[in-house]
């Protein structure tokens, strides 16, 4: 019998937070194996953000590491880790003035150098994120013109064309509308299956979170507390336990995966009595 592959990412004892007095993630240990599609949930304030910023090397962890491909990613040389990891961050802003092709081709400068100019691989990686998401139409456009849901497409499209093996989407819906929401997770789960990229994603959307991921990572005051496949960890006493949110949970008729289902009291006051 063979040994399982070694992570794609390894954190072990991470602790990461805003200051050596204000620990967000603690003592945490996750392993991600390639090609996953693994959603982040929890409760507001629980470190979802965090451990992607740490991931991603916005943050310096305060203890612990993080291996990526089996080296401490602190021993990655910048640009070499931004052609192996991507991230789509939140509340990103662009410079003033820019259009809206220029800011995705941005994402395009892990794989130049200063001595080569703007190559066809370039160009492909470019054309194909605006087709996916849907912003040909807008490359002229000046960003800061853009409506919340487009501007969220064009960073999307930029974190695309990076073209990385390992995608972070830190709260990807953000300011989509419902049909735009599923046709972004629906390219996602198209470049994990089909492409084969790993992708881990901060949803708040439970039902969208149990319909796409192939695991569920719930963290609660900066700790996982449930780990697995979808169908395992998204139970009634689970997700109350983790959110304080009485549920039902019930098979989607659309894909058999949870349905999350408000339960709703019996015992609130009625409007029209005094």
């Amino acid at each position: 019998m063979t040994d399982d592959p070694a992570p794609l990412l390894q954190l072990e004892s991470l602790t990461v937070g805003y200051g050596p007095r204000m620990p967000v993630v603690h003592d945490l240990a996750l392993s991600i194996a390639a090609g996953s599609f693994v959603v982040i949930v929890g409760p507001n304030g629980c470190g979802k953000s965090t451990l992607l910023r740490a991931i991603a090397r916005l943050l310096e962890p305060t203890r612990g590491e993080i291996v990526l491909d089996g080296r401490d990613i602190r021993e990655r040389k910048p640009r070499e880790y931004a052609r192996m990891l991507g991230m789509l961050p939140q509340g990103s802003s662009a410079p003033d003035g820019i259009r809206v092709v220029d800011l995705v081709a941005r994402g395009r400068y892990p794989h130049r150098s200063p001595f080569t100019g703007w190559s066809a691989a370039d160009e492909r990686a470019v054309d194909a994120a605006l087709e996916a998401t849907g912003i040909r139409d807008l490359v002229d456009r000046d960003v800061d013109t853009l409506s919340g849901g487009q501007r969220q497409r064009v960073w999307l499209a930029m974190a695309l064309a990076q073209d990385t093996p390992t995608l972070l989407l830190d709260e990807p819906t953000t300011y989509l509308d419902l049909a735009h929401q599923y046709e972004v997770l629906e390219l996602f789960r198209e470049i994990n299956t089909i492409q084969g990229r790993t992708i881990v994603a901060v949803l708040h959307d439970l039902n969208q979170a149990a319909r796409y991921a192939d695991r569920i990572v719930a963290l609660r005051d900066g700790r996982v507390v449930l780990d697995g496949a979808p169908a395992q960890t998204l139970t009634a006493a689970s997700v109350e336990a983790v959110f304080d949110f009485p549920c039902r949970v019930i098979p989607d008729p659309e894909t058999g995966t949870p349905l999350i289902i408000p339960r709703v009291e019996t015992n609130r006051k009625d409007p029209d009595r005094r």
